[in-house]
């Protein structure tokens, strides 16, 4: 049967119809299997065509060459040349090889299909040597070229001594030039038992990923194919390149995300509220916003604690009923002898810090809330002083006895009445949360666009006001009045139900 030879040479890229990146770039792809004379080899035809889709992938003017005669590689080596002169100093030159190959004399020589070698001494007049696709590049003088060789199988002329050397001999990279094997000097590449060879199937892998400069992605080929051998297979390579290369560049970095990436490297630093609110106003959708989120609550929190850490403490187990029967007492009637004799009776009880805070209070007589507003209170007019103890005695009054995260809170004449404290934070505060905050960023804004408060963190922070250094942040201002505290307190005393 008549040997059958198929050439395909492929212009993946026409002329007339390539972006100038892919005129920067020309390849020659050669893969040689259907040997008449010597083992036909499976996979080097299905490597070549593998490579040449990858390289047109990445901007490549590909030529490809499949069972190619030693006339046709050597045609095809002169047109590679001419393109490369052709396109100048700064065109990318790549040359790749599946097939066998041999080395002589510390030659290389790549063998076309119908090579019939029958006197070592003839191989140069039967093969191509290696050197050529050198002379090639070094002739069209062009800034970068590689030079991948997948082609250290085994050895056809194994009975001839004169090629007792296996694999292929190390070549020297001229400037400029990157060389690749797909295995050491002198040792054996793998057909491999897929449809492509290991080496080749690392390398069409990994040539596409961007950004990844030509040294790593060639030691990436080397770890994948060690892996996929067992040890047996590695990859090789030398080189001389005066300049940085990768296959594919690594994507633009979108201008407004970059801005957004530099100021909050900057914002971060400072943990200033208002310089990560000024921020989040100004990238709302970044990548770093529900960090700049987190980061502003905490720094919230702390402002509002006097940088009180939050004590953790494990849920209350609730009072006993005797202690919760006085303590309502005491909610309907506050006296100060009745906290004090609550105090004798409950020295330890759940309500005991509360109690001791009362009785500070009213035994200072000050005009100072501790557990209320937060600021001073306006000294009244006589004929109002009934009128402001009637208010207070009914927020007292209609405070229910255990407070309950979702149930709506009874506090008549207050922002505060009607809302449950699983929805204070859609609330609008009522003065600057951090002094000196523009009331831009404040004014007519919920809480939920700076704090991510869950149950779980409320109740945190809502058994401080139940310690004796939580007592003191009663007294402080905060942009829900001192109702809020109050009954932040009451809900962690009762054990954040």
């Amino acid at each position: 049967m008549p040997r059958l030879q198929s050439i395909l040479t492929v212009l993946l890229c026409a002329a007339m119809a390539t972006s100038a990146s892919a005129q920067d770039r020309v390849a020659l792809v050669i893969g040689n299997s259907s040997y008449t004379t010597v083992s036909p080899l499976d996979n080097p035809s299905r490597d070549a065509e593998l490579i040449a889709s990858t390289l047109q992938q990445i901007d490549f003017d590909v030529t490809l060459l499949i069972d190619a005669s030693q006339i046709e590689m050597k045609r095809a080596l002169s047109d590679f040349g001419r393109k490369l002169r052709d396109g100048g100093l700064e065109t990318t030159g790549l040359f790749y090889y599946a097939g066998h190959g041999v080395q002589s004399f510390g030659n290389n020589y790549l063998l076309p299909v119908d090579v019939s070698l029958s006197d070592a001494a003839d191989l140069d007049l039967e093969g191509v040597e290696a050197q050529s696709v050198l002379r090639q590049m070094a002739s069209a003088r062009n800034r970068t070229n590689f030079v991948i060789l997948d082609a250290c199988r085994n050895n056809p002329f194994a009975d001839m001594a004169e090629f007792d050397a296996p694999g292929l001999a190390e070549m020297k990279a001229p400037t400029g030039t990157f060389l690749a094997y797909a295995t050491s000097p002198g040792a054996v590449a793998l057909d491999g038992t897929g449809q492509n060879s290991p080496f080749t199937t690392a390398l069409a892998r990994e040539m596409i990923k961007p950004g990844v400069p030509v040294e790593q992605m060639f030691k990436q080929v080397r770890v994948a194919v060690l892996d996929e051998t067992r040890g047996m297979q590695t990859p090789w390579d030398t080189s001389s390149l005066t300049s940085n290369f990768t296959f594919v560049d690594a994507p633009q970095a979108d201008p407004e995300a970059l801005a957004a990436r530099q100021l909050w490297e900057s914002v971060q630093a400072t943990k200033d509220p208002v310089q990560i609110m000024l921020f989040l106003r100004g990238y709302p959708d970044s990548e770093f916003a529900e960090e700049a989120r987190a980061l502003l609550a905490a720094a919230i929190e702390a402002e509002l604690t006097n940088d009180t850490a939050a004590v953790q403490r494990p849920e209350p187990a609730g009072p006993a009923e005797d202690e919760q029967a006085m303590f309502e007492a005491l909610q309907a009637n506050p006296t100060l002898d009745g906290y004090r004799a609550f105090l004798d009776a409950f020295p330890n009880g759940t309500y005991s810090e509360f109690a001791r805070g009362e009785v500070a209070a009213l035994e200072a007589k000050t005009n100072v809330d501790p557990i209320g507003e937060g600021v001073p209170a306006v000294e009244p007019e006589p004929e109002a002083e009934t009128e402001l103890a009637l208010v207070t005695e009914q927020e007292r009054s209609t405070v229910p006895t255990v407070i309950e995260y979702d149930t709506p809170l009874a506090l008549p004449g207050t922002v505060l009445d009607g809302v449950a404290l699983s929805n204070i934070t859609g609330l609008s505060p009522l003065f600057p949360p951090i002094e000196g905050l523009p009331e831009e960023l404040w004014k007519n804004a919920t809480c939920a666009s700076c704090h991510e408060w869950n149950k779980e963190r409320l109740c945190e922070q809502s058994n401080v006001y139940l310690t004796l250094s939580g007592q003191k942040n009663l007294e402080k201002p905060h942009p829900f009045n001192g109702a809020l505290k109050r009954n932040l307190r009451q809900w962690a005393a009762g054990g954040c139900q």
